[in-house]
């Protein structure tokens, strides 16, 4: 979702960069990129280790807390879509294929987002929704995935997973399906099944269904 479908990882990068002005450092580019898909817990231990400050247990509980409730309040001043995905979200819904969003963010903070697309859309787009605080395992395991999967009825073989991180990218790799890589904030290697885009302007429901006939396309490394 966050640097997907909507350009938000700018909210997560401001959050984090004020946290680690506050705790007296400057997070850097590289640990902020590391930190794409993850959950908020490894994120804030990546910020820690990079800053070299040792925190307890309840204080990155709270420095987690307050990252989210700031990304929250930057939410509210407006969540564009990354270019081309609203109209690929429409498309998708228009074609009656069914769909689901998959994200690491927690429930609260997705609900920001959903309500946006629902206002722009007119509709909720997605079948079911799975969020970070409602998985077993997170990314880069394949668990949301599979659960977002067998919430809708299909087969692995038969979906294509939308993802802009290395972790997610991998999570739908382990999970089966085919995966269109679109570029952001952190580089992915390419793997067998993956198919790497810039931007998802110009992606609609045919281009989706090459992305799913090239997973058999092995990768050959040059």
């Amino acid at each position: 979702m966050d640097g997907t479908l909507v350009q938000t990882e700018e909210y997560w990068s401001e959050a984090l960069f004020e946290l680690a002005a506050a705790l007296g450092g400057r997070m850097s580019a590289e640990a902020r990129a590391s930190t794409v898909g993850t959950s908020m817990q490894r994120a804030i231990g990546v910020l820690h280790a990079d800053l070299g400050v040792v925190r307890s247990e309840q204080q990155a509980l709270a420095d987690a807390r307050w990252v989210e409730e700031r990304v929250a309040e930057l939410m509210g001043g407006g969540i564009p879509w990354r270019p081309g995905a609203r109209e690929l979200v429409a498309a998708v819904r228009a074609a009656g294929l069914r769909s689901a969003l998959v994200t690491t963010t927690p429930r609260r903070l997705t609900d920001i987002v959903l309500a946006r697309m629902i206002a722009d859309l007119g509709d909720d787009p997605f079948d079911t929704t799975v969020c970070g605080d409602e998985v077993p395992a997170r990314k880069p395991d394949p668990a949301p995935y599979l659960q977002a999967m067998a919430a809708l009825g299909v087969r692995p073989e038969d979906s294509v997973v939308i993802e802009d991180s290395l972790v997610g990218v991998t999570a739908g790799l382990a999970a089966g399906a085919a995966v269109l890589g679109v570029a952001g904030l952190q580089p992915v290697p390419p793997a067998n099944g993956l198919t790497h885009v810039d931007t998802l302007a110009g992606i609609g429901v045919p281009e989706l269904a090459d992305v799913l006939a090239a997973r058999h396309v092995e990768y050959s490394a040059p």
